[in-house]
Protein backbone atom coordinates (compact mmCIF):
# COMPACT_ATOMS: atom_id res chain seq x y z
CA UNK A 1 0.00 0.00 0.00
CA UNK A 2 1.17 3.32 -0.43
CA UNK A 3 0.53 5.66 2.54
CA UNK A 4 1.20 9.26 2.69
CA UNK A 5 3.24 10.53 6.45
CA UNK A 6 2.56 13.93 7.31
CA UNK A 7 5.20 14.60 10.38
CA UNK A 8 8.01 12.82 8.80
CA UNK A 9 10.55 14.34 11.07
CA UNK A 10 8.47 14.66 14.39
CA UNK A 11 8.69 12.61 17.10
CA UNK A 12 5.93 10.51 16.65
CA UNK A 13 6.41 10.12 12.68
CA UNK A 14 10.31 9.28 12.61
CA UNK A 15 9.00 6.25 15.42
CA UNK A 16 6.44 4.88 13.18
CA UNK A 17 8.03 5.34 9.92
CA UNK A 18 10.20 2.17 10.00
CA UNK A 19 7.39 -0.12 11.34
CA UNK A 20 5.34 1.14 8.11
CA UNK A 21 8.63 0.05 6.03
CA UNK A 22 9.23 -3.27 8.00
CA UNK A 23 5.03 -3.99 6.91
CA UNK A 24 6.26 -3.41 3.78
CA UNK A 25 4.57 -0.38 2.36
CA UNK A 26 5.72 2.26 0.22
CA UNK A 27 5.94 5.64 2.57
CA UNK A 28 5.50 9.47 1.29
CA UNK A 29 7.07 11.21 3.72
CA UNK A 30 5.98 14.91 3.88
CA UNK A 31 8.66 17.07 5.30
CA UNK A 32 8.61 21.20 4.54
CA UNK A 33 12.75 20.81 4.71
CA UNK A 34 14.28 18.10 2.75
CA UNK A 35 17.20 18.71 4.85
CA UNK A 36 16.01 18.11 7.83
CA UNK A 37 15.01 14.61 6.83
CA UNK A 38 17.09 11.52 7.45
CA UNK A 39 16.77 8.23 7.04
CA UNK A 40 18.84 4.70 6.91
CA UNK A 41 20.16 3.89 3.60
CA UNK A 42 17.92 0.67 3.62
CA UNK A 43 14.67 2.79 3.94
CA UNK A 44 15.39 4.55 1.11
CA UNK A 45 13.90 1.84 -1.67
CA UNK A 46 10.70 2.39 0.33
CA UNK A 47 10.42 5.97 0.75
CA UNK A 48 9.69 8.98 -1.14
CA UNK A 49 10.35 12.15 0.24
CA UNK A 50 7.95 14.96 -0.90
CA UNK A 51 8.43 19.26 0.32
CA UNK A 52 4.73 20.26 1.77
CA UNK A 53 3.77 22.88 3.50
CA UNK A 54 0.38 23.04 4.35
CA UNK A 55 -0.04 26.55 5.21
CA UNK A 56 0.56 27.15 1.38
CA UNK A 57 -1.70 25.54 -1.57
CA UNK A 58 0.80 25.70 -3.83
CA UNK A 59 2.49 22.91 -2.41
CA UNK A 60 0.11 20.21 -2.16
CA UNK A 61 0.71 19.78 -5.82
CA UNK A 62 3.67 17.26 -5.04
CA UNK A 63 1.09 15.00 -2.76
CA UNK A 64 0.54 11.86 -5.37
CA UNK A 65 -3.11 10.85 -6.35
CA UNK A 66 -2.65 7.16 -5.95
CA UNK A 67 -2.32 7.27 -2.02
CA UNK A 68 -4.19 4.50 -0.55
CA UNK A 69 -4.36 6.14 3.70
CA UNK A 70 -2.58 8.99 5.90
CA UNK A 71 -1.34 9.84 8.86
CA UNK A 72 -2.10 13.23 9.85
CA UNK A 73 0.84 14.18 13.04
CA UNK A 74 0.83 17.66 12.36
CA UNK A 75 0.62 19.91 15.28
CA UNK A 76 1.91 22.12 17.61
CA UNK A 77 1.32 23.75 20.83
CA UNK A 78 4.55 25.78 21.34
CA UNK A 79 5.55 27.20 18.20
CA UNK A 80 6.52 30.79 17.55
CA UNK A 81 2.90 32.22 16.82
CA UNK A 82 0.23 32.55 19.76
CA UNK A 83 -2.46 32.31 16.86
CA UNK A 84 -1.01 28.81 16.70
CA UNK A 85 -4.32 27.39 16.99
CA UNK A 86 -5.90 29.35 13.35
CA UNK A 87 -2.97 28.05 11.73
CA UNK A 88 -3.38 24.52 13.07
CA UNK A 89 -7.08 25.26 11.26
CA UNK A 90 -5.82 26.77 8.54
CA UNK A 91 -3.06 23.24 7.99
CA UNK A 92 -5.88 20.62 8.66
CA UNK A 93 -8.13 22.62 5.55
CA UNK A 94 -5.67 22.45 3.24
CA UNK A 95 -4.95 18.63 4.14
CA UNK A 96 -8.48 17.81 3.54
CA UNK A 97 -8.46 20.06 0.19
CA UNK A 98 -5.41 18.04 -1.18
CA UNK A 99 -6.26 14.41 0.11
CA UNK A 100 -9.80 14.67 -1.48
CA UNK A 101 -8.41 14.28 -4.44
CA UNK A 102 -6.49 11.24 -4.08
CA UNK A 103 -7.56 7.54 -3.47
CA UNK A 104 -7.13 7.75 -0.09
CA UNK A 105 -9.69 5.65 1.86
CA UNK A 106 -8.65 6.54 5.10
CA UNK A 107 -6.64 9.16 7.52
CA UNK A 108 -5.65 8.83 11.02
CA UNK A 109 -5.41 11.46 13.14
CA UNK A 110 -2.99 11.42 16.37
CA UNK A 111 -5.28 13.65 18.99
CA UNK A 112 -5.41 14.17 22.73
CA UNK A 113 -8.30 13.49 24.98
CA UNK A 114 -10.94 15.79 25.17
CA UNK A 115 -13.42 14.54 28.02
CA UNK A 116 -13.50 17.86 29.92
CA UNK A 117 -16.00 20.78 28.87
CA UNK A 118 -13.65 22.82 29.80
CA UNK A 119 -10.27 22.52 27.42
CA UNK A 120 -7.36 24.40 27.71
CA UNK A 121 -6.46 26.00 24.09
CA UNK A 122 -4.03 23.00 23.11
CA UNK A 123 -6.72 20.55 23.76
CA UNK A 124 -9.13 22.87 22.17
CA UNK A 125 -7.41 22.95 19.33
CA UNK A 126 -6.79 19.18 18.50
CA UNK A 127 -10.59 18.51 18.58
CA UNK A 128 -10.76 21.46 15.76
CA UNK A 129 -8.72 20.06 13.81
CA UNK A 130 -10.30 16.69 14.44
CA UNK A 131 -13.34 18.52 13.23
CA UNK A 132 -11.88 19.94 10.16
CA UNK A 133 -10.83 16.17 8.98
CA UNK A 134 -13.90 14.79 9.56
CA UNK A 135 -15.39 17.48 6.44
CA UNK A 136 -13.45 14.88 3.94
CA UNK A 137 -14.24 12.30 1.35
CA UNK A 138 -12.12 9.50 3.63
CA UNK A 139 -12.92 7.57 6.14
CA UNK A 140 -11.01 9.67 9.50
CA UNK A 141 -9.98 7.47 12.18
CA UNK A 142 -9.35 9.33 15.62
CA UNK A 143 -6.72 7.99 18.34
CA UNK A 144 -6.70 10.33 21.60
CA UNK A 145 -4.09 10.07 24.10
CA UNK A 146 -2.80 11.77 26.79
CA UNK A 147 0.67 12.22 28.31
CA UNK A 148 3.05 9.94 26.40
CA UNK A 149 6.02 7.88 27.79
CA UNK A 150 9.23 7.31 26.42
CA UNK A 151 12.72 8.02 25.35
CA UNK A 152 12.53 11.48 23.96
CA UNK A 153 9.17 12.98 24.63
CA UNK A 154 8.40 15.68 25.79
CA UNK A 155 6.94 14.54 29.18
CA UNK A 156 9.09 12.09 29.60
CA UNK A 157 12.41 14.53 29.31
CA UNK A 158 10.79 17.25 31.94
CA UNK A 159 9.52 14.69 34.28
CA UNK A 160 13.71 13.51 34.19
CA UNK A 161 14.48 17.03 34.08
CA UNK A 162 12.66 17.61 37.40
CA UNK A 163 13.46 14.35 39.07
CA UNK A 164 17.32 14.44 38.41
CA UNK A 165 17.96 17.93 39.41
CA UNK A 166 15.03 18.75 42.12
CA UNK A 167 15.51 16.57 45.81
CA UNK A 168 12.69 18.92 46.96
CA UNK A 169 9.88 19.95 45.16
CA UNK A 170 7.55 22.77 46.15
CA UNK A 171 5.03 22.27 42.89
CA UNK A 172 1.94 24.22 41.75
CA UNK A 173 -1.43 22.20 43.03
CA UNK A 174 -1.51 21.08 39.84
CA UNK A 175 0.16 18.42 40.19
CA UNK A 176 -2.45 16.73 41.84
CA UNK A 177 -4.38 16.44 38.47
CA UNK A 178 -5.10 12.94 37.11
CA UNK A 179 -3.77 11.66 34.19
CA UNK A 180 -3.69 8.42 31.95
CA UNK A 181 -0.26 8.48 30.52
CA UNK A 182 0.59 5.59 27.73
CA UNK A 183 3.64 4.36 26.56
CA UNK A 184 5.39 5.26 22.94
CA UNK A 185 5.59 1.90 22.09
CA UNK A 186 1.67 1.53 22.74
CA UNK A 187 0.68 4.67 20.86
CA UNK A 188 2.80 3.36 17.57
CA UNK A 189 1.22 0.10 18.14
CA UNK A 190 -2.54 1.68 17.95
CA UNK A 191 -1.06 3.64 14.51
CA UNK A 192 0.02 0.78 13.12
CA UNK A 193 -2.88 -1.85 13.92
CA UNK A 194 -5.35 0.99 12.85
CA UNK A 195 -4.11 1.38 9.27
CA UNK A 196 -6.82 0.46 6.88
CA UNK A 197 -8.72 -1.76 9.34
CA UNK A 198 -12.52 -0.92 8.60
CA UNK A 199 -13.60 -1.63 12.34
CA UNK A 200 -11.85 1.99 12.79
CA UNK A 201 -13.18 3.95 10.30
CA UNK A 202 -15.05 7.09 11.24
CA UNK A 203 -14.72 6.28 14.80
CA UNK A 204 -12.69 8.13 17.47
CA UNK A 205 -10.80 6.00 20.40
CA UNK A 206 -9.28 7.32 23.67
CA UNK A 207 -6.00 5.70 24.20
CA UNK A 208 -4.35 4.59 27.20
CA UNK A 209 -2.26 2.96 29.69
CA UNK A 210 -3.84 0.90 32.54
CA UNK A 211 -2.73 3.49 35.32
CA UNK A 212 -4.55 6.20 36.32
CA UNK A 213 -1.92 8.66 38.19
CA UNK A 214 -1.52 12.36 39.50
CA UNK A 215 0.96 14.12 37.74
CA UNK A 216 2.97 14.18 41.17
CA UNK A 217 2.70 10.28 41.55
CA UNK A 218 4.16 10.07 37.99
CA UNK A 219 7.41 12.08 39.08
CA UNK A 220 7.66 9.93 42.52
CA UNK A 221 7.26 6.94 40.30
CA UNK A 222 10.22 7.92 38.05
CA UNK A 223 11.77 8.49 41.44
CA UNK A 224 11.41 5.08 42.26
CA UNK A 225 12.27 4.19 38.97
CA UNK A 226 15.95 5.76 39.68
CA UNK A 227 15.86 4.67 43.10
CA UNK A 228 16.44 8.18 44.06
CA UNK A 229 14.20 9.83 47.15
CA UNK A 230 12.61 12.66 46.58
CA UNK A 231 9.84 14.69 48.59
CA UNK A 232 7.09 16.70 46.74
CA UNK A 233 4.77 19.70 48.25
CA UNK A 234 1.87 21.36 46.55
CA UNK A 235 1.21 24.93 47.53
CA UNK A 236 -2.07 26.80 45.72
CA UNK A 237 -0.25 30.07 45.28
CA UNK A 238 1.40 29.00 42.16
CA UNK A 239 -0.08 31.25 39.03
CA UNK A 240 0.07 29.76 35.37
CA UNK A 241 3.16 32.14 34.39
CA UNK A 242 4.82 31.29 37.69
CA UNK A 243 4.50 27.48 37.23
CA UNK A 244 5.31 28.01 33.52
CA UNK A 245 8.60 29.76 34.42
CA UNK A 246 9.18 27.06 37.10
CA UNK A 247 9.23 24.47 34.23
CA UNK A 248 11.45 26.37 31.99
CA UNK A 249 13.48 27.37 34.49
CA UNK A 250 14.27 23.67 35.85
CA UNK A 251 13.81 21.57 32.61
CA UNK A 252 14.51 21.89 29.25
CA UNK A 253 11.37 23.06 27.79
CA UNK A 254 10.88 26.20 26.09
CA UNK A 255 8.60 28.88 27.70
CA UNK A 256 5.57 28.83 25.35
CA UNK A 257 5.82 24.79 25.65
CA UNK A 258 6.12 24.88 28.96
CA UNK A 259 3.07 27.50 28.72
CA UNK A 260 0.81 25.15 26.64
CA UNK A 261 1.44 22.49 28.75
CA UNK A 262 0.40 24.22 32.33
CA UNK A 263 -2.81 25.33 31.20
CA UNK A 264 -3.31 21.68 29.59
CA UNK A 265 -2.55 19.91 32.68
CA UNK A 266 -5.08 21.37 34.66
CA UNK A 267 -7.36 19.24 32.64
CA UNK A 268 -8.30 15.43 33.27
CA UNK A 269 -7.04 13.59 30.34
CA UNK A 270 -8.35 10.38 31.31
CA UNK A 271 -9.88 7.75 28.77
CA UNK A 272 -13.65 7.14 28.50
CA UNK A 273 -13.23 3.33 27.62
CA UNK A 274 -11.25 0.94 26.32
CA UNK A 275 -13.02 -0.95 23.54
CA UNK A 276 -10.36 -0.29 20.83
CA UNK A 277 -8.43 -2.36 22.97
CA UNK A 278 -10.09 -5.60 22.39
CA UNK A 279 -10.69 -4.56 18.60
CA UNK A 280 -6.94 -4.30 17.93
CA UNK A 281 -6.02 -6.71 20.57
CA UNK A 282 -3.53 -4.18 22.40
CA UNK A 283 -2.78 -5.06 25.93
CA UNK A 284 -1.08 -1.15 26.72
CA UNK A 285 1.44 -1.37 29.26
CA UNK A 286 2.02 -0.38 32.76
CA UNK A 287 3.65 3.87 33.30
CA UNK A 288 6.29 1.73 35.35
CA UNK A 289 6.96 -0.38 32.88
CA UNK A 290 7.06 2.13 29.93
CA UNK A 291 9.31 4.35 32.61
CA UNK A 292 12.00 1.43 32.53
CA UNK A 293 11.57 0.92 28.67
CA UNK A 294 12.53 4.63 28.23
CA UNK A 295 15.52 4.29 30.80
CA UNK A 296 16.93 1.32 29.05
CA UNK A 297 16.90 3.56 25.59
CA UNK A 298 18.60 6.35 26.82
CA UNK A 299 20.94 3.99 29.15
CA UNK A 300 22.31 2.70 25.58
CA UNK A 301 22.15 6.06 23.97
CA UNK A 302 19.35 3.97 21.55
CA UNK A 303 17.27 7.23 21.13
CA UNK A 304 15.22 7.15 18.41
CA UNK A 305 13.60 10.68 18.18
CA UNK A 306 13.47 13.13 20.41
CA UNK A 307 10.81 16.55 20.80
CA UNK A 308 14.09 18.52 21.16
CA UNK A 309 15.26 18.35 17.80
CA UNK A 310 11.24 19.56 16.65
CA UNK A 311 12.23 23.25 15.61
CA UNK A 312 9.56 24.58 18.05
CA UNK A 313 12.04 23.42 20.82
CA UNK A 314 14.12 26.27 19.54
CA UNK A 315 13.83 30.29 17.86
CA UNK A 316 14.42 28.56 14.44
CA UNK A 317 11.64 28.75 12.30
CA UNK A 318 12.89 28.44 8.89
CA UNK A 319 13.78 26.16 6.60
CA UNK A 320 17.62 24.73 6.97
CA UNK A 321 18.71 25.57 3.07
CA UNK A 322 18.09 29.43 3.68
CA UNK A 323 21.43 29.35 5.88
CA UNK A 324 22.89 26.64 4.62
CA UNK A 325 25.62 28.70 2.90
CA UNK A 326 27.37 30.74 5.58
CA UNK A 327 27.67 34.39 4.52
CA UNK A 328 31.56 36.47 4.72
CA UNK A 329 30.21 39.90 4.02
CA UNK A 330 29.47 42.19 5.95
CA UNK A 331 30.84 39.38 9.01
CA UNK A 332 32.80 38.73 11.96
CA UNK A 333 34.64 35.54 11.32
CA UNK A 334 37.65 33.54 13.50
CA UNK A 335 39.23 30.67 11.66
CA UNK A 336 41.47 28.52 12.98
CA UNK A 337 43.38 25.63 11.37
CA UNK A 338 45.39 22.26 12.57
CA UNK A 339 46.45 19.50 11.10
CA UNK A 340 45.79 16.30 12.17
CA UNK A 341 47.38 12.85 12.58
CA UNK A 342 44.01 10.74 13.18
CA UNK A 343 41.41 11.52 10.88
CA UNK A 344 38.63 8.84 12.42
CA UNK A 345 39.54 9.73 15.95
CA UNK A 346 38.61 13.48 15.80
CA UNK A 347 36.15 13.16 13.51
CA UNK A 348 34.31 10.91 16.34
CA UNK A 349 35.17 13.96 18.69
CA UNK A 350 33.45 16.31 16.85
CA UNK A 351 30.60 14.08 16.00
CA UNK A 352 30.22 13.89 19.96
CA UNK A 353 30.20 17.34 20.84
CA UNK A 354 28.05 19.13 22.95
CA UNK A 355 25.78 17.56 25.63
CA UNK A 356 27.27 15.34 27.90
CA UNK A 357 30.46 15.28 26.12
CA UNK A 358 30.66 18.91 26.45
CA UNK A 359 32.83 21.51 24.46
CA UNK A 360 36.51 19.95 25.49
CA UNK A 361 37.86 23.36 26.75
CA UNK A 362 36.22 26.25 28.66
CA UNK A 363 33.27 24.06 29.78
CA UNK A 364 32.04 26.39 32.03
CA UNK A 365 31.80 29.38 30.12
CA UNK A 366 29.94 27.69 27.61
CA UNK A 367 27.25 26.79 30.61
CA UNK A 368 27.26 30.39 31.52
CA UNK A 369 26.51 31.53 27.93
CA UNK A 370 23.81 29.38 28.38
CA UNK A 371 22.43 30.20 31.46
CA UNK A 372 22.76 34.24 30.11
CA UNK A 373 20.57 32.95 26.94
CA UNK A 374 17.82 31.24 29.49
CA UNK A 375 18.02 34.46 31.41
CA UNK A 376 17.06 36.64 28.33
CA UNK A 377 14.22 34.08 27.43
CA UNK A 378 16.51 31.90 24.92
CA UNK A 379 16.80 27.83 24.73
CA UNK A 380 19.83 28.02 27.05
CA UNK A 381 21.94 24.63 26.99
CA UNK A 382 19.60 22.57 28.38
CA UNK A 383 18.56 20.57 25.68
CA UNK A 384 21.54 19.02 25.05
CA UNK A 385 21.58 16.31 22.18
CA UNK A 386 19.41 13.36 21.32
CA UNK A 387 22.35 10.79 21.03
CA UNK A 388 25.80 11.25 22.25
CA UNK A 389 27.34 9.79 19.06
CA UNK A 390 25.18 10.61 16.52
CA UNK A 391 24.05 13.55 14.63
CA UNK A 392 21.70 14.66 12.03
CA UNK A 393 20.43 17.40 10.12
CA UNK A 394 17.97 19.61 12.33
CA UNK A 395 19.01 18.49 15.73
CA UNK A 396 19.60 20.37 18.45
CA UNK A 397 22.72 20.38 20.09
CA UNK A 398 22.46 22.67 23.24
CA UNK A 399 21.97 25.87 21.79
CA UNK A 400 23.28 25.31 18.37
CA UNK A 401 20.91 23.88 15.50
CA UNK A 402 22.52 21.32 13.32
CA UNK A 403 22.35 22.66 9.40
CA UNK A 404 24.96 20.29 7.73
CA UNK A 405 26.56 17.13 9.33
CA UNK A 406 27.60 14.51 6.72
CA UNK A 407 30.18 12.61 8.39
CA UNK A 408 32.21 10.91 5.09
CA UNK A 409 32.49 14.29 3.50
CA UNK A 410 34.36 15.86 7.44
CA UNK A 411 31.64 18.64 7.41
CA UNK A 412 29.69 19.69 10.59
CA UNK A 413 27.62 23.13 10.27
CA UNK A 414 25.55 25.04 13.66
CA UNK A 415 23.63 27.41 13.78
CA UNK A 416 23.15 29.36 17.31
CA UNK A 417 19.63 29.35 18.40
CA UNK A 418 20.58 31.59 21.28
CA UNK A 419 19.14 35.14 21.34
CA UNK A 420 22.04 37.36 19.71
CA UNK A 421 22.30 40.75 18.00
CA UNK A 422 22.86 38.73 15.08
CA UNK A 423 23.06 35.54 13.86
CA UNK A 424 26.09 33.16 14.39
CA UNK A 425 27.28 29.64 12.67
CA UNK A 426 30.01 27.46 13.99
CA UNK A 427 31.99 25.10 11.22
CA UNK A 428 34.11 22.10 11.54
CA UNK A 429 35.65 20.58 8.38
CA UNK A 430 38.43 18.00 7.43
CA UNK A 431 40.46 18.71 4.54
CA UNK A 432 43.77 16.48 3.47
CA UNK A 433 44.29 16.10 7.17
CA UNK A 434 43.54 19.68 8.34
CA UNK A 435 41.18 20.56 10.82
CA UNK A 436 39.12 23.84 10.08
CA UNK A 437 37.39 25.59 12.39
CA UNK A 438 35.65 28.78 11.59
CA UNK A 439 32.87 31.08 13.59
CA UNK A 440 31.22 33.82 11.63
CA UNK A 441 29.18 36.38 13.46
CA UNK A 442 26.79 38.32 11.54
CA UNK A 443 25.85 41.80 13.43
CA UNK A 444 22.62 43.51 13.44
CA UNK A 445 23.96 47.38 13.92
CA UNK A 446 25.83 48.62 16.52
CA UNK A 447 24.69 46.26 19.30
CA UNK A 448 25.96 43.62 17.17
CA UNK A 449 29.55 44.80 16.62
CA UNK A 450 29.71 45.66 20.43
CA UNK A 451 28.24 42.43 21.02
CA UNK A 452 31.27 40.67 19.09
CA UNK A 453 34.17 42.78 20.83
CA UNK A 454 32.64 42.08 24.15
CA UNK A 455 33.01 38.13 23.34
CA UNK A 456 36.40 38.81 21.67
CA UNK A 457 38.55 38.30 24.22
CA UNK A 458 37.31 35.17 25.01
CA UNK A 459 37.69 33.26 21.71
CA UNK A 460 41.37 33.33 21.55
CA UNK A 461 41.57 30.70 24.38
CA UNK A 462 38.12 28.92 23.45
CA UNK A 463 37.97 28.12 20.01
CA UNK A 464 41.87 27.64 20.13
CA UNK A 465 41.86 25.30 23.15
CA UNK A 466 38.38 23.69 21.51
CA UNK A 467 40.54 23.01 18.33
CA UNK A 468 43.87 21.36 20.10
CA UNK A 469 41.17 19.16 22.00
CA UNK A 470 39.72 18.25 19.11
CA UNK A 471 42.77 16.70 17.74
CA UNK A 472 44.79 15.48 20.65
Amino acid sequence: MKILLTGATGYIGKRLLPILVAQGHEIICCVRDKNRFYAPKEFLKSIKVIEVDFLKKETLTAIPNDIDAAYYLIHSMSGSDNNYDELEKISAENFVYSIDKTAAKQVIYLSGIVNDKSLSKHLSSRKKVEDVLHNGNFAITTLRAGIIVGSGSASFEIIRDLVNKLPIMITPKWLNTKCQPIAISDVLEFLSKSLLNPVTYGKSFDIGGPDILTYKEMLLGFAKAKKLKRWIYTVPIMTPKLSSYWLYFVTSTSYKLASALVSSMKVEVICKDNKINKLLRVKPMSYEQALSRALIKVDEDKVASSWKDSLVSGRFNSNISEFLKVPKKDCFIDRRKKSIENKEHTLEKIWSIGGETGWYYGDWLWNFRGFIDQLFGGVGSRRGRTNKHDIHSGDALDFWRVLYANKEEGKLVLYAEMKLPGEAWLEFKIINNTLYQSATFKPKGIWGKLYWYAVLPFHGFIFQGMLNKLIK
